[in-house]
């Protein structure tokens, strides 16, 4: 009887080692025969990087920092406490559909027409900022932006004083531009009322352009400020008002070439929100609030980020809520590289808003001068230290 119950286990364990093997042997051939697959279709029908990047894009990071933890215990260090393993069906969910179960974001962009524009990440949020004050760039037709308009400005009001700087760089350092060139200001257009016609030829934010520049000489900065009329160039090459980057671009590669030593570059715009989101009060004094912009689809970005970081973080020591914070932009829909693939320390500065007033831009571009010239001259004594 013994024997026989033997017997009756060995082929039990027979069959169970063969069922297993023949299923691993399985896995091997259906393995291979997939990569063989993958690899022999045409490339039309083959899983893209981008492809692959988004789906892996909708898993929250934290997943990956778990993952990286069962086989490396030295990842669950940097694991958070308050953190859990990410639910394996939100994940999934996440993956197929692109949804996220606790960001309603996620389903609303894809069914409401404009809301897509709010599925986007603030690297870094100022004061008040978030998903639902983030800046406006309006896109009108480019003869509604050539119109003549009337325009007004007191001069005495725009008065700088000029100051004697204790260092002064030897070549321009920086070079200043404005892509969207005609973006004015609704207190000084007394004849407009809609935000999105708020331009003119002359009373725009290349007046900021100039104070800011003006702003760096006084602290002993020397820099290009470019007068390229970029919306008369799109008149006469036949292009519209969304191509103003294209336009803008040859400007700058124009300044590298001609300028060997500049080491920033600053794309100046102003938002299209009203006043009470790009006003900030600072003793007793109204500024016009800046937003840092950093194209995200610039894949040497880093370094713009890094910047933009620093910048933010001195004006919050010597402005508290003038910075409304550093922005990434990009993806669908959205330009996400603003010439800054050209230069590694280039940034999109949104100053004030469309209801600012030039006293509010002026303080900000004489803030925001100060607020460089000494992150500048802390930059150049490390290097020479180094």
């Amino acid at each position: 009887m013994l024997s026989r119950y033997k017997r009756i286990y060995q082929k039990s364990t027979l069959h169970t080692f063969l069922k297993k093997s023949g299923i691993y042997v399985l896995s091997i051939v259906i393995l291979f025969v997939s990569i063989g697959i993958l690899t022999t279709l045409s490339p039309a029908f083959r899983f893209s990087s981008d492809t692959i990047t988004k789906w892996t894009s909708e898993v929250e990071g934290s997943t990956f920092l778990y993952l990286f933890g069962m086989e490396n215990r030295v990842f669950k260090e940097s694991y958070p406490e308050d953190y859990h393993m990410p639910n394996i069906s939100s994940t999934l969910l996440q993956i197929a559909t692109s949804i996220k179960p606790r960001d309603p974001r996620s389903l609303l962009g894809n069914e409401l027409p404009g809301f897509s524009i709010f599925d986007n990440k603030i690297l870094i949020a100022g004061e008040g900022s978030n998903y639902t004050n983030m800046p406006v760039e309006s896109s009108p037709p480019l003869e509604d932006v050539l119109e003549d308009r009337h325009a007004i400005v007191d001069e005495d009001e725009r008065e700088q004083e000029e100051k004697e700087p204790t260092e002064v760089t030897e070549e321009d350092v920086v070079f200043i531009y404005n892509t969207h060139n005609y973006e004015s200001f609704l207190p000084h257009l007394p004849e407009v009322t809609d935000p999105d016609l708020a331009h003119h030829n002359e009373v725009n934010i290349t007046k900021v352009s100039e104070r800011f520049s003006q702003s760096l000489a006084n602290h002993g900065i020397g820099a290009i400020t470019d007068k390229t009329d970029i919306m008369k160039k799109l008149d006469e090459s036949g292009q519209e008002y969304w191509q103003s980057y294209e336009s803008s671009r040859q400007v700058v590669q124009d300044a590298f070439a001609n300028h060997k030593n500049i080491q920033y570059t600053f794309d100046i715009h102003r938002d299209a929100l009203g006043h009470s989101e790009t006003t900030k009060e600072i003793n007793g004094e109204s500024y016009a609030r800046i937003y840092f912009v950093v194209g995200k689809d610039n894949a040497s970005n880093e370094t713009n980020f890094q910047l933009a970081n620093q910048l933010h973080d001195l004006m919050e020591e010597k402005y508290p809520g003038l910075s409304r914070g550093v922005l990434p932009q990009g993806g669908a829909g959205n330009n996400g590289i603003y010439n800054q693939d050209l230069h590694e320390n280039a940034l999109l500065l949104e100053i004030g808003g469309v209801e600012n007033n030039l006293d509010e831009l002026n303080r900000s571009a004489d803030a925001l001068a100060e607020v460089f010239s000494e992150f500048y001259w802390q930059q150049a004594e490390e290097v020479s230290a180094d």
